[in-house]
């Protein structure tokens, strides 16, 4: 075995007779700085996070049903009601295959870098650093994107709050960027206060994500007119003109199935998790069981609700989002509807906390590994709080600037933010692939209390795994909806689209990959050797 494999490899992390019953046992408390040595990192941020601290940070940021009252309508119109839901269970239920492939893994390998360390120690050598650079730098950016996206949500939904309260105020684009940098430096300050702080304030948060879907959902239900089962379960379109409802049915998956991105946001943060080989897989099933029941049962009450489609189809118009003309016509009351908005903007605003956490960190494990322009920068952390500082201000920084786009264009910022979508399935789908060539060719060995044997071939199975054959199963099963995803990502929502209504990932996605090979080539692989062995 080379070199290379033998400083990517990571054994069992401790000698007890018996495995913890639960994430916060303290008997693995005690071996998280040990494995991270193992993995050549050494253990410098402070582990605040607890199993219901990291679980409601990564619930907030997947933000399933709050994001799916957005994400559910262009499905809706494209391919109805009918549509709409057997898409998301589709999703719900691919998602959470790959889900378990990167829930084994964070359990061998519990690090910042996320996918991109996963990929270097699965990978052959002879494309291991191209594979790692590239899935480094889809990740980083993707992150980047998502700390975007959830800004520009949070400006825009406020601004149809005033519309809804006011309607003779007109949104213009400067107050959208202003709106922006408000939430970007409110962001960045709480997240540069202290880690122990921040996750005070996700425990509390969860608490706020489970009561305000009973608070939306009960009014809306009780107060609105209901449509009959027949028009919500089996009704389909094809607004957008394609030439089978199958066609339409495929396009728009990959909308409904973005309300389920991000609870690996709990693996960016892994090295301030106490029992991360645990509580971090653990997390990410939580997070799409509750998330996924919760967003499932919003859109079938949202369904019943839409008793007025077109009206709710022109509200995007004025208050950018059709959910809150279904709240005001459901509810019959614009402070009730203002109201039940402004839960989801107050959940809205701490999920974009968690993503700036998370996109910090990617910033900060692939400027660690001397990935990124002025590394030693942004590999900085504060001396009091162990805090990656920098790569929070650097998040911050690129939001304000790709924020000016939005006076432009906001087809152009659209754009731009696609990039998330694509980018992460990618980054899912690489180290499933790697993962199940891996798993079929023996590389894995038995998780073992016994320690790290030096002459192990391969790596060893983290104190979380799925049993065999069900872990294969779902290994395959992962892959193949990681590839499908990935390729209806790339798809308009009508046959014939304008530029305004034309799906432009292709393009940001094609461009960001275009450009890692070419600067790989020229630059990135005569320093960049993948995650360093610090210690």
């Amino acid at each position: 075995m080379s070199d290379t494999d033998m400083e990517l490899r990571v054994g069992s992390t401790s000698n007890h007779a018996s495995l913890p019953k639960h994430s916060g046992d303290r008997q693995y408390c005690s071996q998280d700085d040990e494995t991270l040595r193992k993995l050549g990192k050494r253990p410098l941020l402070q582990r605040n996070f607890g199993f219901m601290s990291i679980l409601g940070l990564s619930c907030t940021v997947m933000l399933s049903w709050e994001g799916i009252l957005v994400t559910s309508v262009p499905s809706l119109l494209i391919g109805g009601p009918a549509a709409v839901i057997w898409a998301f269970v589709v999703n719900w239920v691919g998602f959470t295959s790959v889900y378990g492939v990167m829930a084994e893994l964070a359990s061998i390998a519990p690090t910042a870098g996320g996918q991109y360390h996963w990929v270097a120690m699965l990978a052959p050598q002879s494309c291991r650093k191209f594979l790692t650079y590239l899935t480094a730098w889809l990740s980083t950016l993707a992150w980047q994107a998502n700390a975007v996206t959830a800004s520009y949500l949070i400006a825009t939904t406020l601004q149809g709050i005033v519309v809804l309260t006011r309607p003779s105020y007109i949104p213009l684009p400067w107050h959208t960027m202003l709106l922006i940098w408000a939430n970007a430096v409110f962001a960045f300050a709480i997240n540069s206060t202290t880690g122990r702080l921040l996750a005070r304030f996700e425990g509390l948060i969860l608490l706020l994500h489970l009561l305000g879907f009973i608070g939306i959902l009960v009014p809306l239900v009780y107060f609105s007119p209901h449509n009959k089962a027949s028009d919500v379960f089996t009704t389909l379109y094809n607004n957008g003109g394609w030439p089978t409802q199958g066609l339409a049915f495929l396009v728009s998956l990959p909308s409904v199935g973005s309300s389920l991105i991000g609870a690996d946001c709990a693996v960016h943060m892994s090295e301030e998790i106490q029992s991360a080989a645990i509580a971090v897989p653990q997390a990410l099933f939580y997070t799409i069981f509750i998330n996924g029941s919760l967003a499932f049962s919003m859109i079938i009450a949202l369904l019943f609700c839409i008793t007025d489609l077109s009206a709710a189809e022109a509200a995007a118009d004025t208050m950018f989002y059709p959910f809150l003309q279904v709240f005001q016509s459901g509810v019959k009351s614009t402070a009730g509807a203002c109201v039940m908005a402004s839960i989801i903007l107050v959940l809205a605003i701490a999920g974009g906390i968690g993503v700036y956490a998370s996109a910090s960190r990617m910033v900060w494990s692939f400027a660690r590994d001397r990935g990124l322009p002025f590394d030693k920068y942004f590999a900085k952390l504060t001396k009091d709080s162990s805090l990656p500082v920098h790569a929070i201000f650097l998040t911050m920084f690129v939001t304000v600037i790709l924020s000016l786009i939005v006076l432009g264009s906001s087809v152009a910022l659209a754009a731009l933010l696609s990039l998330v979508v694509g980018a992460l399935y990618t980054s899912y789908l690489l180290v499933c692939v790697l993962t199940l060539w891996r798993r079929v060719t023996g590389y894995f060995q038995p998780f073992t209390l016994a320690g790290l044997d030096d002459q192990i071939e391969g790596l060893r199975w983290g104190p979380w795994k799925i049993p065999e054959p069900f872990g294969t199963i779902n290994n395959v099963f992962a892959c193949a909806y990681s590839a499908f995803l990935l390729f209806w990502s790339f798809w308009p929502q009508v046959y014939m689209p304008t530029p305004e209504s034309a799906n432009w990932s292709a393009l940001v996605y094609g461009s960001v990959i275009i450009f890692c090979i070419i600067w790989y080539a020229v630059k990135a692989r005569k320093y960049f050797k993948g995650p360093v062995k610090e210690i």
